[in-house]
């Protein structure tokens, strides 16, 4: 399952964000920190396939003792990552040619791809 931390604002480590609206206790899933060893392979895995999927995923997440799923919301995020690097070089090159990029393409490219687009980390 889900680890989630206990109610927000009873520990010392700031102040309480409501993470979810409603109820006296409001839970925080807890981010995952990974390893550099399971970075690096998650990495090796990314630059041989952008998406990780099915019995692949099960395989991978098995080898770095992680869960399924947080293979599967690394890859979302990584892919994240990627879009927004490519986009950012692309934008570089225009500019050395003198071309100047509209500012509402880099929301509209990422809105496009909204099935990636998770912010949960675990």
């Amino acid at each position: 399952g889900l680890e989630l931390s206990h109610c927000v604002g009873t520990n010392s480590l700031g102040p309480a964000v409501p993470w979810r609206s409603g109820g006296p206790c409001k839970m925080k899933r807890v981010r995952t920190v990974f390893k550099p060893e399971q970075l690096e392979r998650l990495e090796q895995e990314f630059l041989k396939q952008q998406y990780m999927v099915g019995t692949e995923r099960v395989d991978l997440a098995a080898t770095l003792h992680l869960t399924e799923t947080q293979v599967k919301v690394w890859f979302q995020n990584r892919r994240i990552k990627w879009r927004k690097q490519s986009m950012e070089q692309k934008a570089a090159k225009l500019s050395q040619f003198g071309v100047i990029q509209p500012a509402s393409a880099d929301s509209t490219d990422i809105k496009d791809h909204e099935e990636d687009t998770v912010d949960v980390e675990l």
